[in-house]
């Protein structure tokens, strides 16, 4: 597979709906394939849903080495400008690293609302992180902790890069510095979905509720689910973190003025 080929069935996507644009973000190293039910749900009820491939993902590793936090914040940004031109309004939705994005970015663009789900506050305390940049010429690959997952078929077709490129970690580590740094700027209404069965951002590190603490937003939420790992949007409690964002978003665009 050369480069500039996505793996089949982890191409973005597109829904066209109403005047609600929903902006569908993946996580680190995963594929737009992971929030791809939650489209198909989203746009059921009506909504333009919009699921984008960050830069260096859905190929093959190696590609993710050459992108920046910055390349996957604009990505992003590229996505809100496609929604902006048929829709009236937008929410961003993140899974994982894609919630820190949804984030950052809902600190810096007026969006009507935001979800970040499985999201972390800051990476596992580890004594190579402030030497990644170099360690990762010495050791490219981070092999990737056990499966978390509850629903075997969810995991059986779920596509993601097998091992973490350590370069990348660098990246994410400074984009989670960013996010950090720009909390209180989100005044959006937000939702925040977490699994207490979460392997890769445990609960108990307490991730969702620091991040929940930091926000600016006076209209914000914690919903917390059972029943799944950290790819909460496959998983096996999927129909409760649906139910959930189609509520929030509903409740959001039924508080705003008319016309809005």
């Amino acid at each position: 597979m050369t480069s500039n080929q996505i793996i089949p069935t982890a191409e973005p996507f597109f829904f066209p709906g109403d005047e609600t644009g929903c902006l569908l973000i993946h996580g680190f190293t995963g594929t737009p394939k992971e929030m791809r039910r939650l489209g198909e749900h989203l746009a059921g009820q009506g909504r333009t849903v919009l699921g984008i491939r960050l830069v260096g993902h859905a190929t093959r590793p190696e590609d993710m080495l050459r992108a920046r936090w910055q390349d996957w914040l604009a990505s992003v940004e590229d996505g809100w400008h496609i929604l902006s031109g048929c829709t009236r309004r937008i929410f961003v939705i993140g899974l994982s690293m894609g919630g820190i994005l949804s984030l950052r970015f809902a600190a810096q663009f007026p969006v009507t609302g935001v979800v970040a789900m499985s999201t972390p506050h800051h990476l596992p305390p580890d004594w190579r992180l402030p030497y990644i940049k170099p360690l990762s010429r010495v050791r490219p690959r981070i092999t990737k902790g056990p499966s978390d997952w509850h629903d075997p078929e969810a995991e059986q077709v779920h596509v993601d890069y097998p091992d973490y490129p350590a370069r990348a970690v660098a990246e994410l580590r400074d984009l989670l510095l960013e996010m950090r740094r720009t909390l209180p700027l989100v005044t959006a209404p937000a939702l925040l979905i977490h699994s207490r069965q979460d392997g890769a951002v445990q609960p108990e590190e307490g991730h969702a509720d620091l991040i929940y603490q930091a926000l600016g937003s006076t209209h914000r939420s914690l919903v917390w689910i059972e029943g799944s790992g950290h790819v909460v949007t496959s998983d096996a409690a999927r129909s409760i973190v649906f139910q959930s964002v189609s509520q929030f978003i509903d409740q959001v665009v039924t508080s705003q003025p008319e016309g809005v």
